[in-house]
């Protein structure tokens, strides 16, 4: 197998610089519908069914649209993947407000690009020898992705006239992530790595299945926050406008948590605390919103400290448990993939048990338990070595 030189000097900033954009891409597109999705159930009469739907569509066809990634990469390279997804990613946020009929299968498509784009993040970086700094901003941008999406959509359809313009506008990000992936060039790309045959030793599985246990409960408890949030604000008497900010803040307030915690990952010592404490610091964040009355900042505030950080640890794992690139993007889809469908499904069943017991009380204590198994699963997944999931 041949592998690809390491791009240097201004290529590799480019690089480096293009990872930073698709990841802030990979957010808006859920943040802002969970902000504005009072008002899109309005616009597009879509009842309650349509508008639980929608909420976790994009989640659930990450799951579907996993394996799209390495597939892509290894026929055309990963930064050409990058940009065709991106490309996507644009004309489905256009597209998808055109006309009512066009929602559904628009959002689908901007979710199978956004998991394009989040699958084939780790492996890029892989292949540039990226440090922990490097993954962590690489996270962070996620983070900024999302509190834009939330922050500026109420602004958004104010000032362009409609919540259907307010949710095409995202789309011009996308556009700019894809104009710099074409200044990264083949310099960068991984697509000389050939077509490696993936292998999963019976010595690599069980390091497997835990990375992908930690994704699936870290992803299923982030977006259960970020799609139900404005629902559980609501239901406790706060205004659409503050709720907007709070989920917006959710994503600000843990920019720095999710740039610091991949370091983190890269060290043991400070990872053995550091980890499994991510895990119960949610379960008491969840805790106290369940219990308490009053206090909606400050319990944002934690749960965005803490589930923005156990994001910055995930995929500093998939990253670090990874022996090569190839092997980074094998281990980030299957945990990405499995990750996301749990995640769409367990938000979706939190969302109906919200409906059973007519009030978000049980779902959020649901949320608490696990937390403490995600804790827990941290706590095996860090004792493991990096795995190559290629032939040799």
């Amino acid at each position: 197998m041949t592998t690809s030189a390491e791009p240097s000097g201004a290529a590799r900033a480019i690089a480096l610089g293009a990872a930073l954009l698709v990841g802030v891409n990979l957010r808006p597109a859920i943040t802002s519908v969970s902000t504005l999705l009072d008002h899109i159930s309005t616009t597009f009469a879509l009842g309650d069914t349509g508008t639980g739907i929608l909420a976790t569509l994009p989640i659930v066809v990450f799951g579907v649209s996993a394996p799209l990634g390495p597939l892509l990469a290894r026929r055309i390279g990963t930064s050409r993947a990058l940009l065709a997804a991106m490309v996507v990613l644009a004309v489905a946020l256009a597209l998808r407000v055109v006309d009512g009929w066009m929602l559904v299968p628009g959002t689908f498509l901007a979710g199978a690009a956004i998991m394009v784009g989040a699958t084939l993040i780790p492996p890029f970086l892989k292949s540039l020898n990226a440090s922990g700094l490097w993954v962590g901003l690489s996270t962070m941008s996620f983070g900024v992705g999302a509190a834009l999406g939330a922050g500026l959509s109420v602004p958004l359809e104010r000032a362009l006239g409609g919540t259907a313009q307010a949710l095409a506008s995202w789309a011009v990000l996308a556009v700019l992530a894809a104009a710099v992936l074409l200044l990264v060039g083949r310099g960068a790309d991984v697509a000389a790595q050939g077509r490696p045959r993936i292998t999963i030793a019976s010595d690599n599985r069980l390091t497997v299945v835990i990375m992908t246990a930690v994704f699936s409960l870290q992803s299923l408890l982030y977006f259960a926050v970020t799609t139900w949030l404005p629902s559980m604000l609501a239901e406790r008497g706060t205004d659409p406008a503050t709720t907007g900010w709070l989920l917006g803040w959710f994503s600000l307030i843990g920019l720095i948590p999710s740039l610091v915690a991949p370091v983190i990952a890269r060290r043991r010592r400070a990872l053995t605390w550091f980890g499994p404490g991510l895990g119960v610091a949610m379960a008491a964040g969840y805790a106290w919103f369940a219990l308490s009355t009053g206090t909606d900042a400050a319990v944002v505030s934690w749960l965005g400290i803490v589930q923005n950080a156990g994001f910055g640890l995930a995929i500093g794992l998939l990253v670090s448990l990874a022996a090569d690139a190839p092997s980074a993007g094998i281990l980030s889809a299957i945990a990405q993939g499995v990750g996301y469908a749990v995640a769409g499904v367990g938000s979706l069943l939190l969302g109906l048990l919200h409906d059973a017991t007519g009030g978000w009380t049980a779902s959020i204590l649901v949320m608490a338990i696990l937390g403490i198994a995600l804790s827990a699963c941290t706590a095996l997944v860090i004792r493991r070595r990096p795995v190559s999931l290629i032939a040799g």
